[in-house]
């Protein structure tokens, strides 16, 4: 199994986000070392198009592959490497969250090997009150069997009654496909969802594919802002 790390230089709220300095490095090398810590991977590997990011994962010794600058995803960037790769399933781990848990991406690798049924997974945690009313933390509902039904941007469940309120989660952005599933889903169009709410996953659910939702205590920081930079910045300082 592959943990792929895809990795853009160019971002709209902070370009070059993925190299920009945490505790003296670049934050995607703090995301690689913690995916070479989960269990269930047989390998790390950082998909770019861009060679400063290929320069930065060869400078601490990471294992990088150049992939199209034409690549509208994250999700088709690997889907490209993929295809030349023999591993049954890949796990996608964003280079915005240097403090992703090792222990989340062992829980979601070792689901995918141990249900080869399911054609892909992805991780939630407790939302809270602030959550829920942040468009920037996308919410996710589930069925009785842990499938996702809906993500949001929107506060979902809406609490009716709020004598009976249901359980929210916080969609946590790490997703395991297998490999088939992985290629399927690159190759369909973007879907009216999707491009509504601004969220690739929905094009699986809307092409009938199953997303299992899998629940961790907790969400961790990642970076979409100097601000979310700065508070990593003090979350590692010793």
């Amino acid at each position: 199994m592959v943990g792929a790390i895809p990795a853009r230089f160019a971002s709209k709220r902070l370009p070059g986000k993925v190299l920009l300095q945490l505790a003296g490095r670049p934050m995607l090398a703090h995301v690689y070392e913690r995916a070479l810590q989960a269990d269930g991977l047989d390998s790390v590997v950082v998909l770019t198009d861009d060679e400063r990011v290929a320069a930065a994962v060869e400078s601490f010794g990471g294992k990088v592959e150049m992939t199209p600058a034409q690549c509208a995803s994250g999700t088709d960037r690997i889907a490209h490497a993929a295809r030349n790769w023999t591993a049954s399933a890949v796990v996608n781990i964003q280079g915005d969250e240097p403090l992703i848990e090792p222990a989340a991406i062992s829980r979601l690798a070792r689901h995918l090997a141990a249900r080869p049924d399911q054609p892909m997974a992805t991780l939630a945690a407790p939302a809270s009150s602030d959550d829920l009313a942040n468009p920037n933390v996308v919410k996710v509902v589930t069925d009785r069997a842990g499938r996702a039904l809906y993500f949001s941007r929107a506060a979902i469940p809406h609490a009716w009654d709020a004598s009976s309120p249901a359980p929210a989660l916080r969609h946590i952005g790490i997703y395991g496909y297998q490999r088939d599933t992985l290629l399927h889903l690159a190759s369909l169009p973007a879907t009216p969802l999707e491009r509504a709410e601004s969220l690739e996953q929905l094009r699986a659910l809307e092409n009938g594919i199953p997303i299992q939702v899998l629940e961790v205590e907790s969400a961790w920081p990642g970076v979409d802002t100097m601000e979310d930079l700065e508070a990593v910045e003090r979350l590692l300082a010793p």
